[in-house]
């Protein structure tokens, strides 16, 4: 069975569980950052475990399973925690789950994850959009052979195709306006992404500033690429759990960044209710 062959039968069983349930909008919550789900109304749960092919989360604070309903009246698709090169995957295994939310026709996708603040004024707690990123995992999840048939909306799928706005800017655009109307403002960012899972060095947070990066994380950055090669929209919100290492005075751990997670998944609940039912007329999900 081919990779390809794998996605469609995962696929394919996730949409004979959801029934009638479409969800053009999906979601990626990130280490502590589950609240969202909760809030799904009439919500259909399957756990990883029980899709054909889909990779195990085995990190503490990714639940593991798809939550999928209303979340504010808008159909949604959740996937609560999601898996990791340094867990031992494969980068086709890392990204096999976005695959799959795009066979199942999602066609935007929000990824958020827990991130180290580069940038002097960030605080713990804060949420940041990306505007962009770089990667430096040492891999890109499309090495390999070029499979056209992943493509969810026309000239997508190319072998060759263009990053210049990896993270939709009409989304960014939606998502500060919501986020004014919860009471908060949304700065911008760039995350940059390691493999992980060692934390980053001093030596080497003052060459990632150096670089332009202003968040630092171990995910999201091989999802946005097949997410991107696929023609699927995508924002991107990091929760800066932590300051990174050399800008602290305490030294970094998976406690700390969980623990924030969950001080501030509330906020970016609410905000994922607020931006859910604007979402698809933004950039034409419905197609």
């Amino acid at each position: 069975m081919t990779y390809y062959d794998q996605v469609a039968e995962a696929a394919a069983f996730l949409k004979s569980r959801l029934g009638s349930l479409a969800p053009k909008v999906g979601i990626v919550l990130g280490s502590g950052l589950g609240a969202a789900a909760q809030a799904v109304a009439n919500p259909v749960i399957v756990p990883y475990a029980e899709i054909p092919h889909f990779p195990q989360s085995t990190v503490e604070g990714h639940s593991g399973r798809i939550v999928a309903g209303a979340l504010n009246g808008s159909p949604v698709v959740i996937m609560q925690g999601r898996v990791h090169y340094y867990e031992g995957y494969s980068p086709l295994e890392v990204t096999f789950p976005m695959r799959v939310l795009g066979l199942l026709g999602v066609r935007v996708v929000v990824l958020t994850n827990a991130a180290g603040g580069i940038h002097a004024e960030y605080h713990p707690g804060q949420l940041v959009l990306l505007a962009d990123h770089i990667n430096q995992m040492g891999w890109n999840p499309l090495n390999g052979p070029n499979e056209p048939r992943f493509a969810v909306r026309p000239a997508a799928g190319l072998r060759f195709f263009d990053m210049t706005e990896a993270y939709s800017k009409a989304l960014r655009a939606l998502a500060k306006k919501a986020a004014l109307e919860e009471g908060f403002s949304l700065e911008e960012g760039v995350y940059l992404a390691t493999p992980g899972p060692s934390f980053e060095t001093p030596a080497e947070i003052r060459a990632f500033r150096a670089l332009g990066a202003t968040l630092v994380g171990m995910s999201t950055v091989p999802e946005t690429i097949v997410a991107r090669h696929m023609g699927i929209e995508v924002l991107g919100i990091s929760c800066v759990t932590n300051l990174a290492a050399g800008l602290g005075s305490t030294p970094l751990s998976h406690e700390e960044v969980s623990e924030t997670g969950r001080q501030v998944e509330n906020r970016l609940a609410a905000l994922l209710k607020r931006l859910a039912p604007r979402i698809p007329a933004t950039v034409g999900a419905e197609s």
